[in-house]
């Protein structure tokens, strides 16, 4: 039955392979945004840089990431999306040596813009690629591997910062940056060993290749066909093509996806446009690379001093958030993304106002209070924990497997390019706040902002879970009557299953 999902069907390992070669692009994002977090503290010694110099060098890649992420739609349609992660490692691979090498700010910056480029090209076509392999009964594991291997590159990150800290200051800091070139080879050289999506081999009309594929990341020759029938609908093409090349609509290669999307989308897309792009809105909005990138100086406001102690400290944060998103990938499948996201949530508002609450005790104390110091420490490790299980990986989840075929790979690139905004303007102005409003006071901020997200998502979000990628659109259109529709929807696949069964 084209519409269903085998929930007690195993992982197919080779899919699974082939979704964790794709999502270690993820990997050179995190540890960035892990090695700044240390590498800063002896960057601003070294090169006696300004505060607002500081900021600029944290968020700046992520705007410059846009380049990137804008461009990496309509490379990924043209070229192919295992091509497009090749070429965002070589392209990263360039900006590390570029940072390792720097002498000054203005070449560090250069660093930052190219690395910046490969890392907006290896978000948005990670979670597609691994979304367009995964069985529905998986996907939730699958699409949730980039965020798991940012996690593990912020935590790498933190690492490098504690083993190069002790050397010479004009050595440490580019060894911190330059070591990350290391990863993007490895990535790009083991990405040719997968195959290509089967969605962006029928939108060629090779549908020879795509069954080929297809065959190798299904459970069963039925499941492969299954799958096929479903893929050719999306792409426009006739249920009766059997070629292994077919004529394509011309529609499926690129043509009006943008005015579809922007100019005059159907309800359906309109409501799934406003809840990818709501969910990657507030995922950075709620001050996630406030606390991740600027650690060191949050467990300085709480009261610890030594430069050791501080990353010491931050690779506890990194360890925490990595655990609790290895715990999120087998929960996505069996709990849903609607209970994750409004427990994560949820849980990172009730974290996020206990260490505003601490900071700001700490900020107006005359001596050390060992109660507070405490209670900031414990509300970090609680905050990256929930964010990890729910937020973290959902907002990539959610994105790139709700847009239909015809407008996953622009819709997505949307989507990770509204992320990297949101992230450049919470760490490019971190400084500025808590100076402007107190330490307390921004993470207050955050917090109110948290709450708004969390009644965007208990509104407007439909649950997901189990729905094939070609049963999105049909889910999506009503807005805030989402409910009655899922039902619906259930109903009539109830039905359909029942006349199936007694034909």
């Amino acid at each position: 039955m084209a519409g269903s999902v085998d929930k007690a069907a195993k992982t197919n390992k080779y899919a699974l392979a082939c979704s964790i070669l794709a999502s270690m692009t993820s990997i050179l994002l995190g540890y960035d945004i892990g090695v700044m977090s240390g590498a800063i503290i002896y960057i601003q010694k070294d090169l006696k840089i300004t505060d607002v110099q500081t900021e600029v060098v944290m968020g700046i890649l992520n705007l410059y990431s846009l380049i990137g992420s804008a461009a990496a739609g309509r490379t990924s349609d043209w070229i192919g999306r295992r091509y497009t992660i090749v070429f965002a490692g070589v392209i990263f691979f360039a900006g590390a040596l570029l940072m390792g090498f720097a002498t000054n700010y203005a070449f560090l910056m250069a660093g930052r813009f190219v690395a910046g480029v490969g890392v907006g090209f290896a978000m948005m076509i990670a979670p597609v690629y691994a979304a367009e392999v995964s069985p529905p009964a998986s996907r939730g594991l699958f699409t949730s591997l980039p965020e798991v291997f940012i996690n593990i590159g912020i935590l790498l990150g933190y690492v490098s910062n504690v083993a190069f800290s002790g050397l010479p200051l004009d050595i440490g800091w580019r060894l911190m940056l330059g070591i990350g070139a290391v990863p993007s080879v490895i990535i790009a050289l083991g990405v040719l060993a997968m195959p290509e999506s089967p969605r962006w081999l029928v939108m060629q009309g090779r549908l020879g290749d795509a069954k080929k594929v297809l065959g190798k990341i299904s459970n069963s020759p039925e499941e492969a066909s299954v799958r096929l029938i479903e893929i050719k609908e999306a792409a426009g093409i006739p249920e009766g093509s059997h070629d292994d090349v077919v004529p394509v609509p011309k529609r499926n290669h690129g043509e009006g996806v943008w005015r579809e999307l922007l100019i005059s989308p159907t309800p359906a897309v309109r409501h799934i446009l406003l809840c990818a792009v709501g969910i990657h809105f507030f995922q950075q909005a709620s001050g996630i690379d406030s606390v991740v990138l600027y650690s060191p100086v949050i467990f300085e406001k709480a009261g610890i001093k030594s430069d050791s102690d501080k990353l010491l400290a931050t690779v506890a944060v990194g360890f925490t958030k990595t655990i609790f998103i290895l715990v999120a990938t087998f929960l996505l499948d069996r709990v849903g993304r609607r209970p994750m996201v409004l427990s994560s949530m949820g849980g990172m508002i009730v974290s996020i106002m206990c260490l505003a609450t601490g900071l700001t005790v700490i900020d107006h104390a005359d001596h050390k209070i060992m109660w507070a110091i405490a209670l900031c420490t414990a509300s970090i490790m609680f905050y990256v924990a929930f964010f990890s299980i729910g937020m973290g990986p959902i907002a990539w989840v959610y994105s790139s497997e709700t847009f239909p075929l015809r407008l996953r790979a622009q819709g997505c690139s949307m989507g990770v390019a509204l992320n990297r905004c949101i992230s450049a303007l919470i760490s490019m102005t971190f400084i500025t706040l808590y100076k402007g409003i107190t330490i307390g006071g921004a993470f207050y901020l955050y917090g109110a902002i948290s709450i708004v997200a969390w009644l965007f998502f208990f509104t407007l979000l439909p649950e997901t879970q189990g729905k094939t990628l070609e049963e999105m659109e049909s889910l999506f259109g009503t807005f805030f009557r989402w409910r009655t529709t899922l039902r619906e929807l259930n109903e009539r696949k109830a039905e359909k299953s029942m006349i199936e069964m007694t034909s």
